[in-house]
């Protein structure tokens, strides 16, 4: 994989976020991975009537439907997964584990949208992962350099802003680190790029 991407709970209801990201992809010539948990979907589903645990579930297949088809739109190829399909990414105690075999045989298309619920040890239940952990465990899978961190101030895209060079969050500047980098991804272990949809 040529990058491994992250849309934080905070990009996926910001339709202008999406197209802008739809965008850059297109015009992009390598093949990449995006990775989603859930979002404000999921408590929109809640009040409905559903228990968070069904809802977080749909929400996230849902999720994942509809970013496929927003790439769709803008021409590019995706493929839509979630992590327990086929046991591609399944927990084993407090790691997580992917089947890089497997992996790597999908078709080459330019775009895999990878969900956070991945096989639990019980097989029955998909479970939800954090998104930090599934995003250190494929990076390490497909031996990629490291992550895409798109940043969470809906400002950021307005003007090109002086992000650090590639290193991991915690020697980032902390003014940086806490208005543009989600806190669940604070402790990374794995070296990111910081940058918004307009410089991907």
């Amino acid at each position: 994989m040529d990058y491994i991407a992250v849309l934080n709970y905070e990009h996926l209801d910001n339709s202008l976020f999406l197209s802008a990201l739809a965008r850059a992809i297109s015009r992009k010539k390598s093949r990449g991975i995006l990775l989603h948990a859930d979002s404000e979907y999921t408590n929109r589903i809640i009040q409905t009537g559903v228990m968070r645990e069904n809802a977080e579930l749909r929400a996230m297949k849902e999720l994942n439907h509809r970013l496929i088809a927003l790439f769709a739109d803008e021409g590019v190829p995706a493929i839509g997964l979630n992590g327990y399909q086929k046991s591609l990414i399944r927990t084993e105690g407090e790691e997580i584990v992917v089947d890089r075999q497997q992996l790597m045989s999908l078709p080459e298309v330019p775009l895999l949208v990878i969900s956070s619920l991945c096989d639990s040890v019980d097989g029955n239940t998909p479970i939800s992962v954090p998104l930090a952990k599934l995003a250190e465990a494929l990076c390490e899978a497909t031996n990629t350099e490291y992550l895409t961190l798109f940043s969470i101030d809906d400002q950021a895209n307005l003007i090109k802003q002086p992000f650090p060079e590639t290193s991991v969050p915690e020697n980032f500047p902390e003014k940086i680190r806490t208005v543009h980098i989600s806190s669940s991804f604070h402790t990374l272990n794995v070296p990111v790029r910081l940058t918004t949809p307009d410089h991907f």
